[in-house]
């Protein structure tokens, strides 16, 4: 059985219950506006930079910066915290949590969740895909986009501009006209513009087809910020109550501090992923204001939880909670960054591929990222 060792005069000197009730009603005012620039600061500069040339790399980087901050976020902050309270001397000598690495399993519990509602949502993206795409009724004469009908098209249209230009030359030099001359806006022209007009018309089409996997994308990011989202807020709300339970002054000092920058470049980090799915405006304003309350809220509830039961943060109950909760969270968190976020965007992207100093520049975003938010986990 494990022995449960403290410092008895130091626990007793630290726990004021009154001035740990003032400094969490200060955390809760500080850490609200602290998120609310966190996660606003890319979105506007997103919609800054609407419209122009740099958009779409700029909204490249600040997303690999957000990976970054969120893998840190997964295995610096949240996957450590729940081994610790889980093999915590209160937790760790009961059963069942000393004959088993419950934090470990509910991590993994967490991965294949994520998994589970990245395989379900693409699959209906895909089913809904294809619906949209082909035919109500597809035949066995069905021509794939981009084969003989297009490329014939296209060459149709060329022999007419080309035909055009020999026909306005002829016009404009012929000394002498005879019986002979055809002019311009016979059946030789409107043959040839007919085909060009019918080439147009199917790259429009064409257009309007390719821009489908363009919306499936969006579909996908927005799906991957709404988990993402999730997976945050499950933190953040344990961070909340933990602290709201807390009575001890000397840990909630300068937790205060170091969560108000935690809350700063976690916001980064999800806000760079909001930014890029390209929500409505009212979407983006609610999933901003959520995440800007939650850590609050967490705060509230904590401190009526204690008030209530009399549990504080170092209760067993209270511990076995913070574990299991924060290894779901870890799990999700890094599927997310891992898989959505940084293998999507390294391996997938065809901008990064196309430019190799983006791509240099992605990998600088993502290390700057996980560095912040790891040195952070000094002080919190």
């Amino acid at each position: 059985m494990a022995l449960c060792v403290t410092d008895t005069a130091r626990a007793l000197a630290c726990r004021d219950g009154k001035a740990a009730a003032k400094l969490k009603f200060i955390s809760i005012f500080v850490i609200f506006f602290t998120s609310v620039i966190g996660i606003s600061s890319p979105v506007m500069l997103a919609r800054l930079f609407h419209g122009k040339p740099v958009y779409d790399k700029a909204i490249l980087i600040i997303k690999c910066f957000a990976a970054g901050v969120i893998l840190s976020t997964s295995l610096v902050h949240v996957l450590p915290d729940a081994f610790d309270a889980l093999s915590d001397c209160q937790v760790a000598s009961r059963h069942p949590w000393k004959d088993f690495p419950f934090s470990g399993l509910v991590t993994l519990i967490g991965v294949l969740m994520a998994l589970l509602v990245d395989l379900t949502a693409t699959s209906h993206v895909d089913s809904h895909s294809h619906s949209h795409s082909h035919s109500p009724k597809p035949s066995s004469e069905y021509t794939p986009i981009g084969t003989q009908d297009r490329l014939a098209t296209v060459t149709a249209c060329k022999k007419a501009l080309e035909m055009e230009v020999e026909l306005g030359v002829d016009h404009s030099h012929s000394p002498k006209p005879s019986s002979e001359y055809t002019p311009i806006g016979t059946q030789e022209r409107l043959g040839t513009m007919t085909a060009c007009k019918k080439a147009s018309e199917v790259e429009v089409e064409l257009g309007g087809v390719d821009r489908e996997p363009e919306e499936m994308v969006k579909l996908k990011q927005r799906l991957v910020s709404q988990v993402l989202e999730i997976g945050i807020i499950f933190h953040s709300v344990i961070i909340g109550v933990t602290m709201g339970m807390s009575q001890n002054q000397c840990t909630i000092r300068p937790l205060v501090a170091a969560l108000a920058f935690h809350q700063i470049f976690e916001g980064m980090g999800l806000g760079g992923c909001i930014a890029q799915a390209g929500f409505s405006f009212g979407t983006t304003a609610y999933m901003c204001f959520m995440f800007a309350v939650t850590t609050p809220i967490g705060i509230v509830l904590g401190m009526i939880v204690f008030s209530v039961t009399g549990y504080d943060d170092s209760s067993p109950n209270a511990l076995i909670l913070e574990g299991l909760l924060g290894s779901l969270s870890s799990g999700i968190l890094i599927y997310m960054g891992l898989v959505d976020l940084i293998a999507l965007d390294f391996f997938h992207n065809k901008l990064m591929s196309s430019q190799v100093w983006l791509k240099k520049a992605s990998f600088i975003a993502l290390v700057l990222g996980s560095t912040s938010m790891s040195i952070l986990a000094i002080w919190a």
